[in-house]
């Protein structure tokens, strides 16, 4: 389904030296499994046995038990499609190995041993079993003969995207872990049976690792730990199990919980990063075992309508104070490099408010005085009361020197020299004004010495709405890669922090987005933003999931359906969309410099390189 996989991490109860007894818990956590439509399923490690059997490991009886739980538990599951893993000791060649057990459809594929064995403070593992050696094997357990070594692969037939691969616990925690050879030779997902205990603060250290191994393999990561009903003859287990996605927890159970986490996860997203980052290499050596994964239906769970925005009212907070330290930062390098001070054109709209704020922080970072920016009202034939008022009344309570330049009349002289009637309101007649605009700020910036701080925005962009050669050019561009959805929250998150910039802010905040090139209806504004090419909301979801992973159109009008269920003729606001984002090209690759801020930004310089006579056929 478009790449999307469930996965779960299972920590069901477990019965120390007792393989029959897990064998019931464990099939009944994969039938519970199967009809939650979860594709790949992992147990914690030795989930057969019990990991704290310590010698009995040795005895011939729990082995035997095992190897007889193990069959137990395929052929009971033979009508599920989970591929699951459990966790089991299995001899081979004279040795013994704590394994990850691959089963599907009543079949056991294969068995990966543990590579890195610990030896060390409460880990005594050398006793009992041999570290994988770099081989694959046939070994005879469970009564078949399967296929045992550290670099097997699960690949999944009917999902091109799904290959899996199995690391255990402190294989982890190696300096370097099994998993990145794995994920070099094409492992989406993998799998860490563990049996980690629980000490004070070891919980954070594990999401962190468990979240930075996901992301330096580009991959997804399941980790199952032991449980509570381990052995706590020395040491106690928490079941703290956790799903990572490409470097971010997606899915957890902390300590001492439930003990079960599920999560839907998006394949491709991890296929696309691969694809374009070239330092992935490719590695060789690893063995293919194909199976079908379940095709079962499920929910993939809401989908965010702002993908460039967190959700969470912290997560949201801290982004937008840190966006803004990086434009402001950026650009206070631009002007201590240059040795020029800031000119700002500021219409009382989001995006040169934004643009304001910015050069204020750069200024307090270099140790300027504020009073050295230049703020340029423009007023025209567009220009609203209320715009005009709350951009004045920004300048001054930023501590700005505002400069109030009327460039009606120019406007119409040069109307009147290309011999444009000025009742016709065609794009000659708004442009004229955003190149005057553009014209008056480059002058200013000559004349004070000055550096003209661009103020369009990632989403504009995207859609080519400025004015070539106007809006569209600048010095620096502070806003190129924030996008709209996220320049209101940068705005409010300034709102709430300074109490003589609120009430300016938020009536900022709550003003239409209008480029105001045509006169106002009755002194409102007239020209809309959002009534010409579509709510930013939408056109910003359709912006990330091209850009950032590269998504065919169906799948991101699928999407776009969960996350805006009310909205209609999304696919004719996609189409839309396209067609401007792919004619609209050739301003991008003229545009002026500008800090890059987020994971998708259209700098020609870096980030997005494309024919400017390309053609989007829908």
């Amino acid at each position: 389904m478009f790449g999307y996989i469930k996965t779960a991490a299972i920590s069901p109860r477990v019965h120390i030296a007792c393989p029959r007894k897990n064998a019931d818990e464990i099939v009944g956590a994969v039938l519970s499994a199967d009809k939650a439509g979860v594709t790949v399923a992992v147990f914690p490690e030795l989930s057969v046995t019990g990991y704290t059997c310590g010698d009995l490991f040795l005895q011939s009886d729990l082995l035997d038990a095992s190897d007889a739980a193990v069959a137990d538990i395929a052929a009971r599951t033979a009508k599920t499609s989970v591929l699951f893993f459990i966790g089991a000791p299995v001899r081979s060649g004279g040795k013994l190995y704590n394994c990850a057990v691959a089963v599907c459809r009543g079949q056991i594929l294969g068995a990966v041993p543990k590579t890195y064995v610990p030896n060390y403070g409460e880990f005594y593992e050398l006793r009992h079993f041999s570290p994988a050696g770099d081989f694959i094997a046939q070994a005879d357990f469970a009564g078949v003969r399967a296929p045992l070594g550290g670099k097997l692969l699960f690949a999944a037939e009917n999902v091109k995207e799904l290959v899996v691969a199995a690391e255990i616990c402190e294989d982890l925690w190696a300096p370097e872990p099994p998993s990145g050879g794995a994920a070099r030779a094409g492992a989406t997902v993998i799998c860490n049976l563990s049996a980690s205990n629980e000490i004070i603060g070891k919980a954070d250290w594990r999401r962190t690792i468990v979240a930075a191994q996901s992301g330096r393999c580009e991959a997804v990561y399941v980790y199952s730990d032991a449980g509570e009903y381990e052995s706590s003859t020395d040491l106690i287990f928490g079941a703290h199990n956790m799903i990572a996605e490409s470097g971010r927890i997606v899915s957890e159970s902390l300590p001492f919980a439930d003990g079960r986490c599920e999560a839907a996860v998006d394949l491709q997203k991890a296929v696309y990063d691969r694809r374009r980052m070239n330092t992935f290499s490719p590695t060789s050596g690893y063995e293919r075992i194909t199976f079908r994964a379940s095709e079962a239906e499920f929910d993939i769970g809401p989908v965010s309508s702002a993908p460039f925005v967190p959700q969470s009212d912290e997560e949201r907070d801290a982004r937008a104070k840190f966006v803004l330290e990086m434009q402001a930062r950026a650009l206070a390098r631009r002007l201590d490099a240059t040795g020029a001070d800031a000119v700002v054109g500021i219409s009382g709209g989001l995006d040169s408010s934004l643009a304001l704020l910015v050069a204020r922080r750069a200024y307090a970072i270099a140790g300027k005085r504020v009073s050295g920016i230049t703020a340029v009202t423009m007023p025209c034939f567009g220009t609203t009361g209320r715009t005009l008022k709350n951009a004045r009344a920004l300048i001054k309570a930023v501590g700005a020197t505002e400069r109030v330049v009327d460039i009606s009349d120019s406007v119409r002289r040069h109307f009147a020299d290309i011999g444009h009637n000025e009742a016709v309101h065609n794009s000659a007649y708004e442009n004229a004004q955003a190149r005057e605009r553009t014209q008056v700020l480059m002058d200013i910036a000559n004349d004070v010495g000055g550096l003209v701080v661009g103020t369009g925005d990632l989403s504009e962009l995207a859609l080519g709405w400025a004015t070539y050669n106007g809006d569209h050019m600048s010095m620096y561009g502070v806003n190129a890669s924030v996008p709209k959805t996220l320049v209101k929250y940068v705005i409010a998150a300034v709102a709430d922090s300074d109490v003589q910039l609120n009430k300016v802010l938020r009536d900022i905040l709550d003003t239409e987005i209008s480029p105001e090139l045509l006169p106002p209806s009755d002194g409102k504004i007239a020209q809309k933003t959002e009534d010409i090419i579509g709510k930013y909301e939408i056109n910003d979801f359709f912006l990330y999931y091209t850009v950032r992973y590269g998504f065919a159109k169906d799948k991101i009008l699928w999407l776009a359906a969960k996350a805006f269920p009310h909205e209609k003729e999304l696919e004719k606001r996609f189409d839309f969309f396209m067609r401007r984002f792919t004619s609209q090209q050739f301003k991008r690759s003229a545009m002026p410099d500008g800090v890059k801020i987020g994971s998708v930004a259209l700098s020609p310089r870096g980030d997005w390189r494309m024919p400017s006579d390309s053609e989007y056929r829908g």
